[in-house]
């Protein structure tokens, strides 16, 4: 893909074709959905930015911290709640921190793919394929899993990596900002791409709690978290739409973030109407009724 040099090369078209998400209903006895799932980038999250950072020992222990402590707290409160999720996993935190990863798959939880170094695939990046085939030999070699779902590093993506996906047979992708339904992708050559569940942007936690040793936000307190996350799911479920979160054990795994994120999954769980779940199943609800509509 040529790069853009100027604003005056900037095509005059949308950059994503795909037209606005169908309106295909929940499974009988729901009326909205929430994706839950879970980002597992471990010490990758900082050597992405600088490989030189592994050495920076107390800079990799916060991402450390998603090992020892975070994931195994998560996976206990899913468990105590009685939800399924997804985790996309980088290949190099599977190779750093197997137990962790099979205890993960143990537990019954969907795993997804996640780039293998964390690296983010912009346009034209010389490694772009390479984490794509790298984070599948991962999965495969310590899981034995051939993940559904793809979620890209820090949330970016590029047609190269739209055509690798689908070619490389990955049902649904979760990353791009732009609806609050499942859709299916239209790639620049007309071939239809992954479905793509996608994200909520103020789920992302991140954002909004990240103890980091480089962070410049401020951590939000628990009642203007829960405020925004609870007013996001009630008018969400209102227009009968989805929500996706984004949660990382090494933000969600830390106790204030816990007791957050505990009280906010018991509130969505006060509600019959809403179908907690995994990618793989909102996915697979979308092409029951794609395949049913092009009968």
């Amino acid at each position: 893909m040529a790069r853009i040099e100027s604003f005056d090369d900037l095509p005059r078209r949308a950059p994503n074709a795909a037209p606005p998400a169908p309106l295909y209903p929940w499974p009988e006895g729901y009326g909205a959905a929430m994706f839950l799932s879970f980002d597992v980038d471990a010490e990758s999250a900082w050597t992405a930015k600088d490989p030189d950072n592994f050495n920076r020992l107390v800079t990799m222990s916060y991402g450390g911290y998603e090992a020892r402590v975070g994931t195994p707290k998560l996976l206990e409160l899913l468990d105590q709640l009685g939800l399924k999720a997804t985790f996309f996993i980088t290949g190099w935190t599977l190779d750093a921190h197997p137990a962790m990863c099979e205890a993960i798959l143990k537990a019954g939880h969907e795993i997804g793919h996640h780039g293998y170094h964390h690296l983010l695939p912009d346009p034209g990046s010389p490694r772009l394929i390479e984490e794509v085939d790298a984070g599948l030999d991962a999965l495969k070699r310590r899981l034995g899993v051939v993940p559904k779902g793809y979620r890209a590093p820090s949330g970016e993506f590029c047609e190269e990596l739209r055509v690798a996906l689908a070619e490389r047979g990955f049902v649904y992708t979760s990353s791009f900002r732009d609806d609050v339904r499942p859709y299916r992708h239209i790639l620049d050559d007309g071939r239809p791409g992954t479905i793509e569940l996608p994200p909520t942007a103020s789920y992302d936690d991140w954002m909004l709690g990240l103890s980091a040793r480089f962070s410049p936000r401020p951590i939000f307190p628990k009642e203007h978290v829960l405020s925004i996350w609870k007013d996001e799911l009630d008018e969400t479920r209102d227009w009968g739409a989805m929500v996706t979160t984004v949660l990382h054990p090494q933000c969600s795994g830390r106790p204030m973030r816990l007791r957050l994120l505990r009280e906010f999954l018991t509130y969505a769980q006060s509600f019959p109407d809403l179908w907690i779940t995994t990618g793989e199943d909102i996915a697979a609800n979308y092409l029951r009724h794609e395949q049913a509509e092009a009968r």
